[in-house]
């Protein structure tokens, strides 16, 4: 007689929900015949005619009983013994959020989930880390998370005579409390009308909402602008000092505040830089002093150009006090107040020249008519805001001697013959030029007998 029978594979002792298996029907002493399958099976429409029954997910409706037989020919084997298929229902542990990370301080729960457990009312048993009375319950709820709560969780169901097995242990990490991290987008200074691009972000996590904070000044207080905002970005217009911190959960949790970040506005006030005195060219040993002017309101810190200038305290004017060919170049400023930064201004060049000038005396001629006086011009070539000293000598006295000293006309008219010379002054201090060369006068004199005719 031929025998059939029914075996499992894989040969498990306990088979789950969601799992893939075969039962196949093998016939003894069957060997060298080309059979044809029959089986028997609970809520089967379609069985199969081949030797195998597959199964691709288990589930519940697949329990019962599975027996199978062959046919070859005229000849039939009896129907197999009955192979009972037990499914054993499928218990995990869920966490709500489902976050990838948990701080300490936070509300969570933790859940266990039956699959195909409709239905059923079960009762459910908690393996967790030091816990004295664990949850009859599907969750498990801790509403303040410690690092007592680190550790592996997991449950079981069990409704009349079906139990679950254990689930899968889920293992509960706990993190310290986190800190945003803000970050401005390309540039901190707003251009004039225009706006830049905030990002706020909890590093390693997810879940978060965000807190939008601005103070208009270093003393003032932090005022919320923007709250439990989705967007981790946002494009602000204003000139302040920014923060923000993350939140989630309900009750909300937050993190850290982030680092402040400083921004800029650009507002449409353009400075004058101003030379002191108003000369362009100057010359080595000269003093000079180069001022930034704001119009409107006070209390302004100053930035230069060239950098060298930007020495704290950051003053609205610099002092060159003995000029060098270094100082060359130009120079251009802007003012910062409350977080608002002007425009540049437009650049002042300044030339220091290290060749030290020399004045030049004309006369508007030589020789003094009798009772008469002529008009002699000093100047100093390819420069401006010269003052003058004169000086005269004559064959007595060959020390020259300082007639006039500081005068603002460059011309003076002079009665007496002698050897003349000039030289420019300017700044204060004053600086001095070359002396002039010499231009001899001579003064024409008057004769008893010319007086007689």
């Amino acid at each position: 007689m031929v025998l059939s029978a029914v075996k499992l594979h894989p040969s498990w002792s306990q088979i789950f929900t969601g799992e893939k298996i075969s039962l196949r029907c093998e016939i003894e002493g069957g060997e060298g015949k080309v059979w044809k399958y029959e089986w028997s099976a609970p809520n089967i429409i379609s069985p199969p005619t081949s030797s195998e029954y597959r199964i691709s997910r288990v589930s519940g409706s697949h329990r019962g009983a599975y027996s199978c037989r062959g046919s070859s020919d005229y000849l039939f084997t009896g129907w197999s013994d009955a192979f009972t298929l037990t499914v054993s229902v499928l218990s995990a542990v869920k966490l709500h959020p489902s976050w990838s990370q948990i701080f300490s301080g936070e509300k969570i729960s933790l859940r266990c989930e039956i699959e195909e457990g409709e239905g059923k009312v079960w009762k459910y048993e908690w393996r967790a880390p030091n816990t004295n009375s664990p949850p009859a319950s599907s969750e498990y709820r801790i509403s303040r998370v410690s690092g007592s709560h680190r550790g592996a969780y997991s449950c079981r169901g069990s409704s009349d005579y079906l139990f679950t097995g254990w689930s899968d242990a889920f293992t509960l990490t706990v993190s310290g409390k986190p800190r945003a991290t803000l970050t401005a987008q390309r540039s901190k200074v707003i251009p004039a009308g225009g706006s830049v691009t905030l990002s706020c972000s909890v590093e390693g996590s997810a879940g978060w909402k965000f807190d939008w904070f601005r103070r208009d000044s270093v003393s003032s207080e932090a005022q919320l602008m923007r709250g439990n905002e989705a967007n981790r970005d946002i494009r602000v217009s204003q000139g302040g000092l920014y923060h923000c911190r993350g939140r989630r959960g309900d009750p909300a949790f937050f993190s850290e505040d982030s680092n402040e970040v400083t921004v800029e506005e650009t507002g449409p006030i353009k400075p004058t830089v101003i030379l002191q005195p108003s000369w362009t060219q100057i010359f080595s040993g000269e003093t000079v002093t180069v001022r930034c002017e704001i119009q409107g309101g006070t209390q302004w810190t100053y930035e230069w150009s060239p950098a060298k200038l930007n020495t704290p305290p950051t003053s609205n004017e610099h002092r060159i006090s003995r000029a060098a060919e270094s100082d060359s170049g130009g120079y251009r400023c802007r003012g910062r107040r409350d977080y608002l930064i002007t425009w540049w201004s437009d650049t002042i060049t300044l030339t220091v020249s290290s060749r030290k000038p020399r004045a030049t005396l004309r006369p508007q001629r030589s020789i003094i008519p009798a009772g008469g006086s002529v008009t002699l011009s000093c100047s100093v070539e390819g420069s401006a805001g010269w003052k003058f000293d004169w000086f005269r000598r004559d064959s007595v006295s060959p020390e020259a001697q300082l007639m006039r000293g500081n005068e603002a006309n460059r011309d003076i008219r002079v009665s007496q013959g002698g050897l003349y010379h000039c030289r420019g002054r300017r700044g204060d201090p004053a600086f001095f030029s070359e002396d002039s060369n010499e231009v001899t006068v001579e003064e024409t004199a008057i004769l008893d007998s010319d007086i007689q005719r």
